[in-house]
């Protein structure tokens, strides 16, 4: 069959999205487009920047009690690595076939129809985005405090981390907000320091000697699937550089490069600190700790371990939430530039060549979610079943384009079709299941809003339908 006509705005433009009104303020000079100015290394270090927060310090003793035996706990990193780059590889093709802002946006949209790019551009907005850099400045504020305590005295820990973690979503959005070098040289910073933070804690960690078994046993832990539900969790975030492709240089090799580059990276990365963690502390140890780095710096440094440690885990998390922050403005504009009635946050600055209006938004959002969850855990619960959906809808989308775009060039082709789409899929199906499971309000909520989406959408399409008639009754003669 035919290949169907491609959808309007950036379902249509090699560039950039952009509805018809847009595009005249392009023209006019009010609204610049995105240039491509991200090499290799920078959407590299942005994907490697993203994915490595603060999840694998947190989790790791929580995931060696759930696998139970030291080998376990090496494969079950490795299983992560292979669900996400089943992912990476779905997404690399589809990013390399479709190098625009907005990526699952296009993607949705071009293959169910422009209803699904919207509910992911809303959620992304309302929902996802906003928790998601919510969870990792709250991870940042937890550990600055341990460096240095804003209120000491009474109501101090809470006030603390609020206050850190908003000044982290405010200064990295204005920095952001000034221009697309600013953005990406604090990222590839972050994510070069985090990475060498890495190496010095596993050099460390094999320079110092083994300790003895505590006797303590292994404590109860959580079941087998939700140690990998947290090992996966660590791992999030190898997606976002295809929100940013029409930014990409040479997007038909650096695409696919960055997605595998920086998945198979943070693998290797992840193997080699937990294999560090599980030399210097046993698997009992590990299990049994606490504060697993800390402890693990402290074999051969024991008056400043746990302060080096809150100082990488801080640039750890810094650096995911410039990444999110950076990926997350270009689904927003992506949605504004497609739909004339949100053409607001559609807008690319000509100064400063950034989405300023998107990320102003999604800035504010973000801080409003910091104050009313107030919680890490919470805030990631609240946005995990919406996530996986969408995550679940681009994997399908794979397929479906195949099929109804077969004349669209593909740079790259997802290697063992459709094996990593079955696989990707069908974790995330699993993963939606278990997050209604273990929080249903939170999940019920998020979901609601999908629903709240698509009425929204519905409102939206109405009032852009009467405003076209309205226009073509005054040329009509």
């Amino acid at each position: 069959m035919n290949a169907p006509a491609a959808p309007q705005g950036t379902l249509s433009t090699a560039a950039s999205p952009a509805v018809n009104g847009s595009s005249a303020e392009s023209a006019k000079g009010r609204s610049a487009l995105p240039t491509r100015q991200l090499t290799l290394l920078d959407s590299t270090s942005i994907i490697v920047g993203i994915i490595i927060g603060a999840g694998v310090y947190q989790q790791a003793p929580a995931i060696a009690q759930g696998t139970g035996s030291p080998l376990w706990f090496m494969l079950i990193w490795i299983i992560g690595g292979l669900i996400s780059l089943c992912g990476a590889i779905c997404y690399a093709e589809l990013a390399s076939a479709y190098p625009r802002e907005g990526g699952d946006y296009v993607y949705l949209s071009r293959a169910f129809g422009r209803w699904a790019g919207f509910l992911f551009g809303w959620l992304q907005l309302a929902v996802v985005r906003p928790a998601d850099i919510g969870v990792m400045a709250f991870a940042f504020a937890m550990y600055a405090r341990q460096l240095f305590d804003l209120l000491p005295q009474a109501e101090g820990p809470a006030t603390t981390h609020m206050i850190y973690a908003l000044a982290a979503v405010v200064v990295l959005t204005l920095i952001n907000i000034l221009g697309v070098r600013e953005g990406k040289w604090t990222q590839n910073l972050l994510t070069g320091v985090k990475v060498l933070g890495i190496l010095a804690i596993v050099t460390v960690a094999f320079l110092a000697e083994p300790r003895s078994p505590t006797g303590l046993g292994i404590p109860d832990g959580p079941p087998f699937v939700v140690a990998l539900i947290m090992v996966l969790f660590c791992f999030g975030g190898w997606n976002e550089m295809a929100y940013v492709a029409a930014e990409v240089k040479n997007p038909e090799r650096n695409i696919l490069r960055a997605l595998v580059l920086g998945t198979v990276a943070v693998t290797a990365l992840y193997l080699a600190l937990n294999g560090a963690f599980l030399y210097a502390l046993g698997f009992e140890g590990l299990a049994n700790s606490q504060a697993v780095a800390a402890d693990t710096i402290s074999t051969v440094f024991p008056r400043i371990g746990g302060q080096l440690i809150s100082a990488l885990v801080c640039i750890s998390a810094l650096g995911a939430v410039n990444g999110l922050i950076f990926t997350g403005a270009r689904i927003s504009y992506a949605v504004g530039a497609d739909h004339a009635a949100l053409r607001f946050l559609g807008w690319w600055s000509p100064r400063t060549g950034t989405p300023a209006r998107a990320l102003a938004v999604q800035g504010v959002l973000a801080c409003l979610l910091i104050l009313v969850f107030g919680s890490f855990l919470e805030l990631m619960l609240y946005a995990a079943a919406a996530v996986y959906l969408f995550y679940f809808g681009t994997g399908l989308s794979l397929a479906v384009l195949r099929w109804k775009e077969p004349d669209i060039p593909r740079p790259y082709r997802a290697t063992l079709f459709p094996l990593p789409v079955i696989v990707f899929c069908g974790v995330c199906a699993f993963l939606i299941y278990r997050a209604f499971l273990y929080r249903p309000i939170q999940s019920t909520v998020a979901m609601g809003l999908v629903l709240l989406g698509l009425v929204i959408y519905g409102i939206l399409t109405l009032v852009e339908r009467s405003r076209s008639e309205a226009r073509q009754d005054q040329v009509s003669p």
